[in-house]
């Protein structure tokens, strides 16, 4: 018999690699036409489209564990960012921070940015000091305080909060109060500083793939869903009833609710976000949208533009020859008006980089609504083993990242290794 794992996400998936080497047999199950659960890429008109923007840290543990990096071509952004900031006085209404760890070269500019304080800046070398000292464990199990508290408690200027840490960070736990806990931030933080943020060559998609052709055929089961689990018994929506000598949940948490006959979580339990592509011909590009392969932030947060990439600056297999792929994100909407959206993106973006944007082509826009699990600073991990045979595994059980899905996913491995 083998190990039952309900998904066939990043959780499932590196659950699976693990028991693979142990030399189990493992059968996934998911309901979805592909690997991977959020962390998918489509093919649309040669465009590739991850659902929802989406990125990985090299620096990772877990991911430099067990991903193999040259296979799958990652290309890299600039650490740092540019910051669009519409202030009177302010002619160009951009800002830039490098970091000069990677960029020696920037260290001056760094210094004398806008975007903070000279002591600003001397703190965020003493924060980085204070996390490289930190193993993900220790992070973890210190108290906890909001993001924005720590960020008080450490003497950060409200200057330097508003134009970086909010509009950065705000982005990366999908919501602007910077109530996520503060131990995440730290983590992040880390890994941003360690390492690169990087998107496979062709789509994010590539992670799970990579992970499911290590496995052996016949051991995924697609468009298969699940109406029941139970101790060592999964029930399929077919009415087949299938035996393992453990089954594992690696499902989100409303689908795990649902499977374990459970209430469902509600709407704040999870951050929401939503992503607009928009496509453009290379040779319309406006002289104000640099290349220079850096995230592009929005200090005001009331505005429908979050966060902007050009895609295709970054990975240009992610566009065909000759066109741009630009990547917008709003957060915080729990209901999307498509049409209405793609207006107010069209009508910010035309005051930041002229009348070509009218030009763009609207490709596609993903809501996701549940894009992350809430992390404050009194979250409580889950415990991965719920009775005899049953296991449950990934972000939703500890905290909201790729690291933390691998993380559950190889743990859980470990402990049905240890038992079954």
């Amino acid at each position: 018999m083998p190990i039952l794992i309900v998904g066939a996400g990043m959780a499932g998936l590196t659950c699976a690699n693990y028991l693979h080497r142990q030399g189990r047999d493992v059968l996934l199950l998911d309901a979805a036409d592909a690997v991977g659960g959020r962390v998918r890429t489509d093919v649309v008109n040669g465009f590739r489209l991850d659902r929802g923007f989406q990125i990985l840290l090299t620096a990772y543990p877990e991911a430099r564990q067990l991903l193999n990096y040259s296979a799958l071509d990652l290309q890299l952004f600039r650490s740092g960012a540019r910051i669009h900031h519409d202030e009177a006085g302010n002619k160009d209404h951009w800002m830039r921070l490098l970091n000069p760890f990677k960029e020696p070269f920037s260290v001056f500019e760094t210094l004398v940015s806008p975007v903070g304080t000279l002591p600003d800046k001397i703190r965020i070398v003493n924060l980085i000091r204070q996390v490289q000292g930190l193993s993900t464990e220790d992070m973890f199990g210190q108290p906890a305080t909001t993001t924005l508290t720590y960020l008080h408690e450490q003497g950060f200027s409200e200057q330097m909060i508003n134009r970086f840490f909010r509009p950065f960070f705000g982005g990366v736990f999908l919501e602007d109060d910077l109530t996520t806990s503060s131990n995440f931030f730290q983590f992040c933080f880390k890994n941003f500083f360690l390492g690169d943020a990087a998107v496979p060559a062709l789509g994010i998609g590539e992670i799970p793939a990579q992970l499911a052709r290590s496995l052996p055929d016949n051991s995924i089961r697609l468009s298969t869903p699940v109406a029941h689990v139970s101790a060592k018994t999964v029930t399929l929506a077919t009415g087949e009833t299938l035996t393992g000598e453990a089954v594992v949940l690696a499902v989100d948490a409303a689908s795990a609710a649902r499977l374990l006959g459970r209430p469902a979580p509600t709407e704040q339990a999870f951050n929401h976000t939503t992503c607009t592509y928009f496509s453009a011909p290379a040779g319309t590009r406006p002289d104000s949208l640099k290349v220079d392969k850096l995230l592009m932030l929005n200090t005001k947060r009331s505005s429908a533009v979050h966060n902007l990439t050009v895609i295709s600056d970054i990975a240009p297999a992610y566009a065909p020859a000759g066109q741009l792929l630009i990547s917008v994100s709003t957060q915080g909407m729990t209901r999307v008006d498509e049409s209405a959206l793609t207006s107010q993106l069209r009508t910010e973006l035309t005051d930041w980089f002229g009348e070509s944007v009218r030009g763009w082509q609207h490709l596609r826009t993903d809501h996701i609504p549940q894009a992350l699990p809430t992390y404050g600073p009194n979250a409580i991990h889950q415990p991965l083993q719920l009775g005899d045979g049953l296991y449950q595994c990934g972000d939703q059980t500890a905290y909201p990242s790729l690291n933390a899905a691998m993380q559950t996913g190889r743990l859980v491995a470990e402990k049905i290794g240890g038992v079954v």
